[in-house]
């Protein structure tokens, strides 16, 4: 193919990405829950070039729109999972696959940024993506400081395509002694006490550090400039706590240093709720564990979100809280998350906000994703019914306006035994 041919099929490959990218989609007929406002019966959602143009119960539809018949249906944003190693970690591979855990000598690792290391193939994507959860916060694990996480919307096309906002998020934990190289949770405090200190320090004195005229640091140079963001309130700082006590720890620092904090986890958080609240501290936390898996979490108890939210906290909701070794498999339990919240005493328009606009906004991606507005990436999945019954399946699920019609590797192995050989004998 010579260089003529080959430019001519670019340009018509350029213009038949332009028009796909153009297309106009209409979702009509369903009950449509916006989040950001009250739902409305028999509601149309207008897609154009990937995003929302128009929602509500009288929409002018374009002649030329593709329509997508969602009677008897329910419509809501996508679903967004505020926290877990989704694309950074594979199944089965052990630590050949694994992005998500970055290796110091003194657990601190403020400057890794774990999206760089984002696989946009891996095979949990697709069965996520199925189940209606079309955004997900990807953090490393690990450490003291675990590092940088990032906000993602899952697609299967190229790392820089996937990421909505990055960095979103810096992560560290205060729970586990061991990880965080310290003996007692006394050290492990006043570790993470030494960094903040040092963060606020070399913010201040960037020249004389430059100089070599500045005090020692305990961290190198890498660390202390991912730390500034966090100490300036401009990165939030997601910190996992389960003791009462250990979040009230976590409280005072935010407190004393000023930085913006998000709970993770927080099992023993209605201990202490009153707290929370009064600092206007939001929580991440499940919904469906009443069982304690550490010393550090004895009083977990399965109301703990519904407990947290009546006191008045702000409470996002994750997939699968309770870990182990299928937490990336049942991201898509973010929606039993919430059906058990409901159970247990959250409202149901409560529980929807936790698993979608609620996230968005903890990371500062509200005005693209998380609700149904104007302006907002299409970000949409239309239910055949209530999203938190186990039972519902998603029947449509766009991203960024695109239609997601993919097979994870679930669906393959459906269908490879879905019809056993006549010889087969049964159990």
């Amino acid at each position: 193919m010579n260089a003529r041919m080959m430019t001519a099929l670019g340009l018509a490959l350029g213009a038949f990405a332009a028009a796909a990218g153009a297309q106009t989609i209409a979702i009509t007929g369903g009950k449509v829950f916006p989040v950001s406002g009250p739902p409305i019966e028999n509601g149309t959602v207008l897609i154009r070039d990937g995003k929302i143009v128009a929602v509500g119960a009288n929409v002018a539809i374009p002649a030329d729109a593709q329509r997508v018949d969602a009677s008897g249906k329910w419509v809501t944003p996508g679903l967004v999972n505020p926290g877990n190693q989704l694309g950074l970690a594979e199944v089965g591979f052990g630590a050949d696959a694994n992005e998500s855990h970055a290796r110091t000598p003194d657990n601190i690792a403020a400057s890794f940024r774990a999206w760089d290391g984002l696989n946009p193939h891996s095979v949990y994507i697709p069965a996520t993506r199925e189940d209606g959860i079309t955004s997900n916060l990807s953090i490393p694990v690990g450490g003291l400081v675990a590092g940088q996480g990032a906000l993602i919307d899952l697609l299967s096309t190229s790392r820089a395509d996937m990421i909505v906002k990055a960095p979103a998020v810096m992560v560290a934990q205060i729970t586990d002694d061991q990880s965080a190289g310290t003996g007692a949770r006394g050290q492990l405090l006043a570790k993470l006490r030494a960094l903040l200190d040092d963060a606020k320090y070399y913010a201040a004195h960037r020249a004389e550090f430059d100089r070599g005229q500045a005090r020692t640091m305990t961290v190198p140079r890498a660390e202390l400039e991912a730390m500034v963001p966090v100490i300036q309130g401009r990165l939030p700082f997601l910190i996992y706590a389960d003791q009462a006590s250990d979040i009230e720890a976590a409280l005072a620092l935010a407190k004393e240093y000023g930085f913006k904090l998000i709970l993770g986890s927080a099992a023993e958080g209605w201990m202490v709720a009153d707290k929370i609240a009064a600092a206007k501290v939001p929580v991440i936390v499940g919904a469906m564990n009443n069982i304690p898996n550490s010393f550090a979490s004895l009083g977990t108890r399965q109301d703990n979100a519904a407990l947290l939210r009546k006191a008045g906290v702000t409470v996002a909701l994750m997939g699968n809280a309770g870990g182990g070794d299928e937490e990336l498999l049942n991201v898509r339990n973010i929606r039993y998350e919430a059906g058990n919240a409901v159970g247990y005493g959250m409202s149901w328009d409560d529980a929807l906000r936790a698993i979608t606009l609620v996230p968005a906004e903890l990371f500062g991606a509200a005005d693209r994703i998380g609700s149904l507005q104007p302006g907002r990436e299409a970000n949409v999945v239309v239910w055949d019914g209530d999203p938190f019954e186990f039972a519902t399946h998603a029947t449509a699920v766009f991203i960024r306006g695109q239609r997601q019609t993919d097979t994870s590797r679930q669906d393959l192995l459906m269908q490879r035994y879905k019809t056993l050989p006549p010889a087969y004998e049964g159990p």
